[in-house]
């Protein structure tokens, strides 16, 4: 994999046919936001900071006096941490803020978070007056290189994950990398468990470097993680102008893992973060991928041990292969009563397939299942 190109200040611009061109900007620190809000010409109009109890004590301060210095006004609205809280309600709460503050079209939302502030506030930018602006600032390694990139917006409902969004596309995101690390080990571990889905399906060689930098991604060292939230934001942004409303199929691949791990999050309460469940996804997909004889039994064996060295779960306590099964058939991705599964056709490639039965999936999860 060629790293020489990526560098701090670098962009990486997402085109769709529908929508207007946005950056994704990767920078070292926050001093460049001012800047890039002031293309957005944001001065004369509002914006509202929406950030967690999490990431207000580290970055509210600083990315508030900056959105205030290139706008007439900043509200505010502070989300308790946890998925748990991505609802409606909180949505509400939100727009209670914005219209008390005089929000109009032509002002901005500023998502300073992870991706449940992002979702929820993609959510309500693309509902609010029939639709805002708002930039994604991603804080976590999983909104970094896949939630705060291509539009998707939404919130849980009744512990049914995104189940009511919109496609929304931000006007900027801008990744500040070294918020990297001040994120707790789990976080860090969870973005994980999505970055090494991109490298399975869309990219051998980077899912080869990645294992080859471990111990230096473990260590955050700056420029290996530049390396690897650039190359992951390169290829969300190929599948995103490629499918941007996953219409094709292309952006359906992005799925991997998400089908089971979805599931075992509802099923655990969110007891376990998104990307250990998409983890534990991603073991499971890879498990019938080799039992259907499109990856080799190694290769799955990798797969699954990338998991322990990347401080990612490979089994799990709780709720039967049974349940979890009957909460895939409520997964969105439901198309005509079948299960829209995604496994490996060899490393590096993806395909969607529609004939993945109960019972491959019962083996599957029992495979995870601690007893």
């Amino acid at each position: 994999m060629n790293t020489g190109k990526y560098r701090t200040g670098m962009e990486i611009t997402v085109r769709t046919e529908a929508n207007a061109p946005y950056k994704i900007c990767l920078q070292d620190s926050f001093r460049k936001l001012g800047s890039y809000m002031e293309e957005l010409c944001c001065e004369g109009h509002r914006v509202c900071v929406v950030t967690d109890s999490n990431v207000a004590p580290l970055y509210l301060e600083e990315v508030k006096r900056i959105a205030g210095e290139h706008s007439s006004a900043v509200a505010v609205y502070i989300l308790p941490a946890g998925e748990s809280n991505k609802t409606l309600d909180h949505v509400r709460e939100l727009y209670e803020v914005l219209i008390q503050a005089g929000f109009d079209r032509h002002d901005c939302l500023l998502a300073l978070g992870g991706g449940v502030v992002g979702d929820l506030t993609g959510f309500a930018a693309a509902t609010f007056l029939r639709g805002i602006r708002f930039i994604q600032v991603p804080t976590t390694l999983l909104s970094q290189i896949d939630s705060s990139i291509g539009g998707k917006t939404g919130v849980d409902f009744d512990s049914y994950k995104n189940m009511v969004g919109a496609f929304h596309q931000p006007v900027l995101v801008y990744i500040n990398i070294k918020t990297l690390h001040t994120l707790p080990e789990e976080q860090f571990a969870s973005g994980m468990g999505e970055l090494l889905k991109h490298g399975l399906i869309l990219d051998a060689d980077y899912y080869e470097w990645t294992i080859d930098h471990m111990s230096e991604i473990e260590e955050r060292k700056f420029s290996i993680l530049l390396i690897m939230v650039a190359r992951s934001c390169e290829l969300k942004q190929s599948v995103v102008e490629k499918d941007p409303k996953e219409a094709t199929g292309d952006r359906a691949l992005l799925n991997f893992g998400h089908t089971i791990g979805h599931a075992i999050e509802k099923l655990k309460n969110f007891e376990l973060l998104h990307g250990e469940c998409v983890a534990l996804g991603t073991v499971a997909a890879a498990y019938i991928s080799w039992q259907r004889g499109m990856i080799e039994e190694e290769e799955f064996y990798e797969i699954r041990d990338m998991n322990v060295g990347f401080g990612l779960p490979i089994s799990f306590e709780g709720p039967s292969a049974a349940e979890i099964v009957s909460a895939t058939k409520k997964d969105k991705k439901m198309n005509a009563g079948s299960v829209r599964f995604v496994l490996l056709d060899g490393i590096g490639h993806a395909v969607v397939v529609p004939d993945v039965t109960d019972q491959e999936m019962t083996e599957a999860i029992n495979t995870l299942r601690y007893e």
